[in-house]
């Protein structure tokens, strides 16, 4: 029975080991030609049930309605041809159907008890690493590197990704040293490895050192040749750093030519890809909130927006939708948004739950405040706010959520509830209110120092 490059078997024939190994480094490495690893593995052995649960994987990482169907559809093909697998092996099918059926959190607990048996298998562990900060659960991102760490093999290729995962959970757990060192390990031992040179940009970015964090990226992407979207993402924290530094033309050339170049090969395959959206949406509210104009650039996600309507499957970018619709004066397709989250959020799953509780009220201050009524934005999302990191996302893209509250707040004349938010800004980022473009305006006029 073959193995994989960590040792341990799969129930396939001899050549799909190869191809499954080409296929998991292509994931792990956020290659742009994954699917068509994916292809060819599908190919080498139509028969490896695994195989097939991989691929009913790599369509619920699309966080798209429109995919569910190419999921359910490799788990029906993946149960037959796993009735004789490995227990571990079966263990993935299992979590593949909880994701499948809207609890992404059971379906972490499944890759958990693989791990626990496995440590070594890299496909759970990094699907629990993704899921976990979907979820907000960095200290189970940092929980689940520490167990297994010790027992991959340092000559792995596949440690890179692991250091890049210590590095990125670190740093969302505030231990910014620990983290900063892991991803400086993975670059030196992969200057292309994507998920490594994201998370050191998040410490960067956390300990407000923008200069540094420019230099980080303009020395890394010549090497991202190949890479998929992350890449975006990472002109992302490019934009984010000259953002800081007051420089808008910069920003808005980053927009057009990096991360929302909507004539790039990446955009045009997934045109309304959820991180790239958060990314586009993100960035415009916060320029527009220094008075810059941003032209007909929410045009078209206030497009997107609208053909999604129903899709809650990334229940982070649910509120970048309401600001789209919201920016574009699209109110009345920003009323269906609101009706179709609400008709979802009826549904008993834990994803329906964590839309009900969070996304909604969320999206709904944003179409309030979007449509003149600040207060009434603050009354619907005050009492999400405790929750917000369940929603996933990281620091310093939970940022423009906060900002959202704290603009109607501020236009409210709430400023109790003002306050609330720079206290709630305050303890949760290293840098306070005052350096932080986004907040220093409302702390001065607040006198709030801390």
């Amino acid at each position: 029975m073959p193995h994989d490059a960590h040792g341990l078997t799969l129930t396939a024939d001899g050549p799909a080991a190869a191809a499954w190994d080409h296929t998991i480094a292509g994931y792990l490495g956020y290659r742009a030609d994954t699917a068509a690893r994916m292809a060819a593995l599908l190919a080498a052995d139509p028969a490896f049930g695994l195989a097939q649960c991989l691929a009913g994987y790599f369509a619920m990482l699309g966080f798209n309605a429109a995919l569910l169907p190419a999921a359910e559809a490799a788990a029906t093909r993946a149960r037959p041809l796993l009735a004789r697998a490995s227990p571990r092996e079966q263990a993935h099918l299992a979590a593949l159907e909880a994701w499948i059926g809207g609890a992404p959190d059971r379906a972490v607990a499944v890759w958990d008890t693989i791990l626990e048996a496995h440590p070594t298998d890299a496909l759970a562990f990094r699907l629990a690493h993704f899921v976990n900060f979907w979820l907000g659960r960095p200290d189970r991102m940092r929980a689940s590197v520490l167990a297994v760490e010790r027992h991959w093999d340092p000559a792995w290729p596949a440690t890179t990704s692991l250091l890049a995962c210590r590095c990125f959970a670190f740093e969302e757990s505030g231990l910014y040293l620990e983290a900063e060192a892991a991803g400086r390990e993975a670059i030196a031992r992969d200057p292309g490895d994507l998920w490594a040179a994201h998370g050191v940009a998040h410490v960067l970015e956390m300990q407000g050192r923008r200069s540094e964090g420019i230099a980080w990226i303009e020395a890394l992407a010549p090497g991202w040749e190949g890479a998929n979207n992350l890449r975006h993402h990472l002109y992302w924290h490019a934009a984010m750093f000259h953002f800081e530094r007051g420089d808008f033309d910069r920003v808005l050339g980053l927009y057009d030519t990096a991360f929302r170049n909507l004539d790039s090969p990446l955009t045009r395959a997934q045109p309304d890809l959820y991180i790239d959206v958060q990314n586009a949406a993100s960035m415009l509210y916060r320029l527009a909130r220094q008075g810059i104009d941003v032209g007909e650039r929410w045009g078209e996600l206030a497009d997107k927006a609208t053909a999604r309507i129903g899709d809650c499957q990334s229940a982070f970018t649910l509120p970048h939708w309401a600001m789209a619709l919201a920016a574009a004066g699209r109110w009345q397709e920003g009323a269906r948004f609101l009706d179709a989250l609400r008709d979802f959020a009826a549904g008993t799953s834990p994803l329906a739950a964590l839309v009900r509780d969070v996304a909604l009220p969320v999206s709904t201050a944003a179409l309030l405040a979007g449509r003149g009524d600040p207060a009434g934005a603050v009354a619907a999302m005050r009492p999400a706010l405790g929750a917000m990191t369940d929603l996933g996302g990281s620091h310093a893209q939970q940022d423009v959520l906060e900002q959202l509250f704290l603009d109607a707040a501020v236009a409210a004349g709430m400023e109790a509830d003002a306050i609330l938010l720079l206290e709630r800004v305050a303890g949760r980022h290293k840098l306070p209110p005052a350096r932080r473009r986004g907040y220093a305006e409302a702390a001065r006029a607040l006198g709030f120092a801390a």
